[in-house]
């Protein structure tokens, strides 16, 4: 599957809503948005999930839900994140069937084929350094890994796209792609910065080679 070079995830700060962070990605010419809100009720997921899913929708952006499958369907969501502590992977595409995007977490060459046996469409890999956004942080990655990932999947004929994630700012985003990972993943490089919309704008135009006004 074609997944996006830039996707945002979600957060909040004592200043900018999940909701927020999410339409401010999209201004600034996002086009794969993940809800992220892991101390949150289902409650509160559905209402801030019901701003964002149609301003995704707007622009052709994909919208996919972190951990709750169930979910997926109500919320006219694109798909799915799962990390090792949620649902299987092979249990969640029985409940969503093959229309949907499933991704997973992993850390290790090792999480990376349980992943791709199990079905999933991409795979995030992280944390390329420490992150504040996460917490019970798995070993860092680094250049070096996503190199050695690269690699060691290539001679285990894996072909399954790779996003990056974990502490991106901007300019570890070329030096990470040149490994041969697919894509990054970002949060709070953008929503921490004095204008989140322009920074987006800047990381979009520099990794796509476009010129978003």
């Amino acid at each position: 599957m074609k997944i996006e070079k830039v996707q945002f995830i979600t957060h909040k700060t004592a200043n900018i809503t999940y909701a927020e962070g999410a339409l401010m990605a999209l201004l600034g010419g996002c086009r794969w948005i993940q809800l992220r809100m892991k101390d949150a009720d289902i409650a509160e997921i559905c209402s801030v999930a019901k701003i964002i899913q149609p301003a995704c929708q707007s622009v052709g952006a994909k919208f996919i839900i972190d951990d709750h499958v169930e979910l997926v369907k109500l919320l006219n969501a694109d798909g799915v994140h799962l990390g090792k502590n949620d649902m299987p992977i092979g249990e969640a595409r029985n409940i969503l069937g093959k229309e949907y995007i499933i991704g997973g977490t992993a850390n290790t060459i090792e999480d990376i084929v349980d992943i791709y046996n199990s079905g999933a469409d991409y795979i995030g890999c992280g944390p390329f350094r420490f992150t504040s956004t996460k917490k019970n942080l798995s070993p860092i990655i680094g250049l070096e890994g996503y190199n050695k990932i690269i690699s060691d999947m290539k001679q285990r004929n894996i072909d399954i796209p790779i996003v990056a994630i974990g502490g991106i700012v901007d300019e570890d985003i070329q030096p990470i792609l040149n490994t041969g990972i697919n894509g990054i993943a970002l949060s709070g490089c953008v929503i921490n910065a004095n204008n989140p919309v322009e920074k987006m704008k800047q990381i979009i135009n520099n990794t796509y080679n476009i010129n978003i006004k």
